[in-house]
């Protein structure tokens, strides 16, 4: 049996009228073909501040600031809005008592069956807190991106002065201490080889120190070819240990982003390196929720969580928090036995506009 249809009737315009004019989140209101107010709603009133009594017949340009009115800006969206049925702006706009909110304005043409101009329709729709928001999470991006910049140039700086002042005086050291080697005894030159190692040694983990502090190629290449020169220099040359790369960006990230998502894999690589035992470690970064996921997993032998879920090191407290910063999370997973992996997450945003972008500093 054929279920029979429901018809619902069209509301009546006494109906709609009554509708409209309840809406509180949107000022809703007709102008006549002039741009004089014919009708006005609760939610006009809430969101421009004027009562019906006070507005009705007032031409809606008092909606606009005093440099809008004197560009022609409310005459030229009304004549928009005959030419192509339709206009969307958004703006500043002012309310009764001065103030000024940041608006959505949609003004719609009215036509007769006979093609003749009736008037307009405007719904305006307060987007001041939507603003705010935005301009919080835009100073936020920019304080972010100083950061970023201020703790490389400052591993920077630290890079060269290790390099230029601590490196060199060992080297001048190691080679004094060659040349006392050939001159001395032989009960005193062994003791002298044996302490020109220790600053060889000593040479080389400074030397590996102001890679880590500042590696080269992240700056130049960006993300890809940096992580992919870290894992190949140093995962697999220095280390010795297997591993593999795999990218799928849809988009290139900002220098900030890269390097925070290069900080943050190169500090979890460390970590595999001291602690996982492992023979293998994989990376992978793509695109995911408007920004790069990426993944550390590495085959070692895992360790058994503390009660918070993290082992609380000072490079945990460290991966973390970049992430966090950069208005994304970082997880890490691990079992005895199970190897170890590293996630984290960051939003991957536009860049800024280059008025508002940080300028590239050099170290002094």
């Amino acid at each position: 049996m054929q279920q029979a249809r429901k018809h619902t009737a069209p509301l009546s315009d006494a109906a709609f009228t009554l509708l409209v004019q309840g809406v509180l989140d949107y000022g809703i209101f007709m102008l006549d073909p002039q741009g004089h107010i014919i009708s006005w709603n609760a939610g006009a009133q809430r969101i421009k501040g004027y009562n019906a009594t006070d507005i009705l017949g007032q031409h809606f340009s008092v909606f606009y600031p005093p440099e809008d009115q004197a560009a022609g800006k409310p005459q030229w969206e009304l004549e928009t809005a005959v030419a192509e049925g339709r206009l969307e702006d958004e703006g500043w706009r002012v309310r009764q008592d001065g103030s000024r909110f940041w608006a959505n304005v949609v003004i719609t043409a009215l036509w007769d069956e006979s093609g003749v101009l009736q008037g307009f329709g405007k719904v305006t729709r307060d987007m001041s807190e939507r603003r705010a928001a935005q301009n919080a999470l835009h100073e936020r991006r920019r304080l972010f991106d100083h950061l970023v910049q201020a703790q490389e140039m400052e591993r920077r700086r630290i890079a060269w002065d290790v390099h230029d002042d601590s490196i060199q005086a060992m080297v001048a050291v190691g080679m004094r201490l060659e040349l006392l080697a050939d001159r001395v005894p032989e009960s005193y030159s062994s003791e002298l080889r044996r302490l020109d190692a220790s600053v060889a040694e000593a040479i080389s983990r400074l030397r590996s120190l102001t890679f880590r502090l500042h590696p080269p190629g992240i700056d130049r290449h960006g993300l890809v070819e940096g992580l992919s020169g870290h894992l190949d220099d140093v995962v697999g040359s220095s280390w010795g240990m297997a591993h593999s790369f795999k990218h799928h960006l849809e988009r290139t990230p900002t220098p900030e982003t890269a390097i925070t998502i290069f900080r943050i894999v190169q500090e979890a690589l460390l970590n595999v390196h001291k602690h996982a035992r492992a023979s293998r470690v994989d990376v992978r970064v793509e695109s995911a929720d408007d920004g790069i996921l990426t993944r550390v997993v590495d085959d070692g032998i895992g360790a058994p969580m503390a009660k918070d879920g993290a082992r609380d090191h000072f490079g945990i407290i460290e991966m973390r928090e970049r992430a966090e910063t950069a208005g994304g999370w970082w997880s890490m997973h691990s079992r005895p036995g199970e190897g170890t992996k590293v996630e984290f997450w960051v939003p991957n945003p536009l860049p800024l506009p280059a008025s508002e972008a940080v300028p590239p500093k050099d170290a002094p």
